[in-house]
Formats: C-alpha cells, sequence, structure tokens
C-alpha cells in the first residue's frame, strides 16, 4: 500500500528534527483534478541542470512542436534551469526542493528562486529532477534530519515525502518527477550506486501514489538498463555522468510521450518510461 504524509508531527530527537508521516489516503479534490485532460492549452515548465540540458537538446521542443501540429493543441514548454546557481547554489537535490517550496514557502522568491506558489501560477505542469550527484547516496539512521542537506536515503525519504504533501495542496496541477540520474561504475562506489537504485525504487513503488496529482518520469531506468550504473554506451565520454547525443535523442520523445500522456489524464495507466 502506498502512503503520504497529510498530517506531520515534529520530532526532536538529540540534535535531530524531523517530520513523521501517518498513512493517508489521496484527498478526493487530488483524485478529481488528475483524471481527466487538461485541455488544449497546457503550460509546462521544465526545470532542470545539465543532465536536464542534454535530454532537452535531444529534441524535447522539436517534438513538442511536432505533437501540437498533428493533434491540434497547445502545450507549450518552457526550460529553466533551476535552482540557477545565483545567489542559490547549483544544487538540486531533494533537500534544495525541500529548502525553496517548503522552508521557504511563499508568494515571493528564495534568493531569486521561484517557490511552488510562483510555479503553480504561471505553468499547470511542473517538471522537476536531479542531476547525477543525486546517487552519491550514503545511509546513516543515526542521524536523520529533514532541514540537513546531507545526502543520506534517510533524509530523501523525509524530504520527498513534505514534498509529496506539498505538491497535493496544488491539486489544479500536475508534477512530473524524474527518477535520479546515476553515474558510471568508475565513478562511484557499489554502496552507492545500490543506494541509489534503492531509493529510487521507493520513489516509484511507494512514494508514487495512483490517483494523485505527481507523477513519475524513470529516466534511471532508460540510461541504466535496470542496473545500478549508467551504461557505458549511454555515457558522454567528453562529458562523463552525462547522457550522450544519441542516447539524448532515443529519450527525449519518450519524456514528451510520458508528459502527454500526464496532460491527458492517463499517467497512472501508461508506462513509467514514457515508451
Amino acid at each position: 500500500m502506498k502512503r503520504i504524509c497529510l498530517r506531520t508531527a515534529i520530532i526532536i530527537l538529540g540534535a535531530g528534527l524531523y517530520y513523521a508521516c501517518a498513512p493517508a489516503a489521496v484527498e478526493d479534490s487530488v483524485k478529481r483534478n488528475t483524471t481527466f485532460p487538461m485541455g488544449t492549452n497546457v503550460s509546462i515548465i521544465y526545470l532542470h541542470h545539465s543532465t536536464g540540458a542534454c535530454v532537452w537538446a535531444g529534441g524535447v521542443p522539436e517534438w513538442f512542436d511536432a505533437y501540437n501540429a498533428s493533434n491540434q493543441v497547445n502545450y507549450q514548454i518552457t526550460e529553466r534551469a533551476y535552482p540557477s546557481g545565483s545567489p542559490y547554489p547549483w544544487d538540486n537535490y531533494p533537500y534544495d526542493y525541500w529548502n525553496i517550496w517548503i522552508n521557504h514557502a511563499g508568494d515571493s522568491q528564495y534568493m531569486d528562486e521561484d517557490t511552488l506558489e510562483i510555479l503553480t501560477l504561471a505553468y499547470d505542469v511542473i517538471v522537476w529532477k536531479h542531476c547525477f550527484p543525486v546517487s552519491d547516496l550514503f545511509s546513516d539512521p543515526s542521524n536523520v534530519n529533514i532541514i540537513s542537506s546531507d545526502r543520506t536515503i534517510e533524509n530523501y525519504k523525509l524530504q520527498y515525502n513534505a514534498l509529496k504533501t506539498k505538491m497535493h495542496q496544488f491539486s489544479g496541477n500536475r508534477f512530473i518527477v524524474w527518477t535520479g540520474a546515476a553515474r558510471l561504475e568508475a565513478n562511484t562506489t557499489p554502496e552507492q550506486a545500490t543506494n541509489a537504485y534503492n531509493f529510487f525504487e521507493w520513489v516509484k513503488d511507494t512514494w508514487d501514489e495512483p490517483g494523485d496529482n505527481i507523477y513519475v518520469w524513470d529516466f534511471r531506468t532508460l540510461e541504466t538498463g535496470g542496473g545500478l550504473y549508467l551504461l557505458v554506451t549511454n555515457n558522454d565520454p567528453a562529458d562523463p555522468d552525462h547522457p550522450n547525443a544519441a542516447f539524448s535523442q532515443i529519450v527525449a520523445p519518450f519524456f514528451g510521450q510520458r508528459a502527454v500522456n500526464v496532460i491527458l489524464g492517463n499517467g497512472d495507466s501508461t508506462g513509467l518510461t514514457g515508451e
């Protein structure tokens, strides 16, 4: 059974502060808004860093142009480096989305970055992701803290559960979350790679919940072939740990199809990779 955190209790143990989540069903207001097409005029924001830029350059805007022309719709997609790196650091990990969207929520920007309140007013669909250092992942169950930027499975899960609760507040919007990019086997350790694999399997199998307004695009499976590491055949040797142009051109249409499935209300009944 999948669970979400609609009620949070703040628990303090020593110096650590974290959220405990109680199981709850998806609110009816969220369910009602995710099972039908969003319409013919839909605005999409594609938040990314370098890995996302590779996939974008693989033909994402061209795919949407062709889809719009063939289907007489107007799905407008815009890309943005987020966070921008100035003044907010060039970090787009679970902590950073939690920090901007929850810790500094509101109608004003935080360090020149749009909050979720601002983004959801401007766009119908919000796509967000992490770059491959998200897979530099450890486990530290003795030091769990939602406000920590330490990359541990335990912190990631708390931050993701809080982000899910936050996104459920915007029932008129839909969200697409990429599974995190992987590293080459030569650039990580078996422990880190296994931790990252297990975390994003949890995202797909437990965190992602049928009937809500949040959907997963399983980029990680596409680039790893379902394994622990970025496949060498998909890697750019000139920029290691990034997808190469050929692979990006293959998966850009998969992203486009996944986004369209979500827009059409079929996000829960179609595959996570968009193939």
